[in-house]
């Protein structure tokens, strides 16, 4: 079966499509890539990379077609919008160039939903079944994480969205809630499949290195990963850590966004530079070892329905590594941290109850958070299986 994969978002770039596409790639499947260049989520082009090299590669000798795009920068709003719009318009011209056939089109769409464009005309082209992989529910994602309240804009929005929905195949959804809003917007649930996230396979327990563990303060360390951005209300742990500064517990940072320069001004203002701890961006296959080197690891997201329906990417991750989780969220992500009991949580942005679960927990004694992260570890397995996504995931492409 030759596939051909859509995605703004790849390799370099930290996203789950890479692993997804080398798994197929060592299954035997016979894949190419189209996608822009990187420049996640710095907003500069990663080393390598310019608007005029390269435009062909082999990676893992899988072809990567990259097309060109307006970089993203730091900011929000117009500029992120044109490198959407930017990223289909150069990707489209790429796609005209394209040779030969493919038996499947499938497009991952974690940001922005635009690229569903793109994954219509190539299933025309070839005159294929078109799969599409939903992580963000537009319009709305677009309001609560893109601060755009023109209704205008949002209706043409959600008359784009409803459009790339009718014109797709097959909708895949990484959380089954994410059916009741499609409902809404009249996609026939028929063709929606929920296939989640899965962690990839580094990501386990293992015992970290005197390297990492150097790099970590004295005291009880909760580890924030990932993007940094509205979604993930960084100020909700700010906020927290302020009420509690004269205890003894700090605050690991690995990862970059474009909140993350507010936030440690923000920091600094409120007197905390000594609370927070910010080590940059590691490659994904190395996070096991930060993971393992933390008391616990912290996740937040906004307060949105929107946000409740999603299932974030790094819970996985968190409970694969088998250890206890502190969370400030709602809907699924919350339900799957109190299911598992892999940890305490508390709605999105309650700062006083946040502050609260981090004293909680730093309280309990080893022994019993040896047990919350034994628990999440128990629960990825039966719930967020690798294999056993991978085989539903073919099961999905032959049906």
């Amino acid at each position: 079966m030759k596939i051909l994969i859509i995605s703004q978002y790849f390799y370099p770039e930290n996203f789950r499509i890479n692993d997804l596409v080398f798994s197929l790639k060592k299954k035997r499947y016979n894949i190419e890539v189209l996608t822009g260049k990187p420049n996640y989520p710095k907003g500069s082009y990663s080393k390598g990379y310019s608007w005029k090299k390269p435009s062909f590669e082999y990676i893992n000798n899988i072809p990567i077609h990259r097309a060109n795009l307006f970089l993203r920068g730091r900011g929000g709003g117009i500029k992120l919008f044109i490198n959407y719009i930017s990223f289909v318009f150069f990707g489209y011209f790429k796609l005209l160039k394209l040779k030969g056939s493919f038996d499947k089109v499938f497009i991952y769409a974690p940001s922005p939903i635009t690229v569903g464009f793109l994954g219509i005309i190539a299933a025309n082209k070839f005159n294929c079944k078109s799969y599409l992989w939903i992580h963000d529910l537009w319009p709305e994602s677009v309001r609560v994480a893109g601060g755009i309240n023109n209704k205008f804009i949002l209706s043409m929005i959600d008359q784009m969205t409803r459009f790339i929905y009718k014109k797709t195949d097959v909708l895949l959804v990484q959380s089954p809630l994410f059916k009741k809003y499609l409902e809404k917007q009249k996609v026939d649930l028929k063709k929606v499949v929920y296939y989640p996230y899965y962690a990839e396979t580094f990501y386990k327990p293992v015992t970290s290195t005197n390297e990492v563990k150097n790099k970590f303060p004295e005291g009880f360390n909760i580890l924030f990963a990932g993007n940094i951005g509205t979604a993930q209300s960084f100020d909700t742990i700010v906020e927290a850590i302020d009420l509690i500064k004269k205890e003894q517990i700090n605050i690991i940072v690995l990862g970059d966004g474009r909140d993350k320069e507010r936030s440690q001004e923000k920091i600094k203002t409120l007197g905390l530079s000594h609370k927070f701890y910010f080590l940059g961006s590691h490659p994904s296959e190395s996070m096991p070892e930060y993971f393992a080197a933390a008391d616990a690891l912290l996740i937040t997201l906004k307060k949105a329905d929107i946000f409740s329906y999603t299932i974030p990417g790094k819970l996985q991750s968190y409970l694969a590594c088998g250890k206890p989780i502190i969370g400030a969220l709602d809907g699924i992500g919350k339900q799957i941290i109190e299911a598992s009991n892999s940890g305490l949580c508390v709605d999105a942005e309650d700062v006083i109850g946040l502050s609260e679960k981090i004293i909680k927990m730093n309280k309990i004694p080893p022994k019993e958070l040896l047990i919350f992260g034994n628990n999440g570890l128990d629960y990825f397995n039966n719930h967020f299986n690798k294999e056993k996504l991978l085989n539903d995931f073919e099961a999905i492409l032959k049906g």
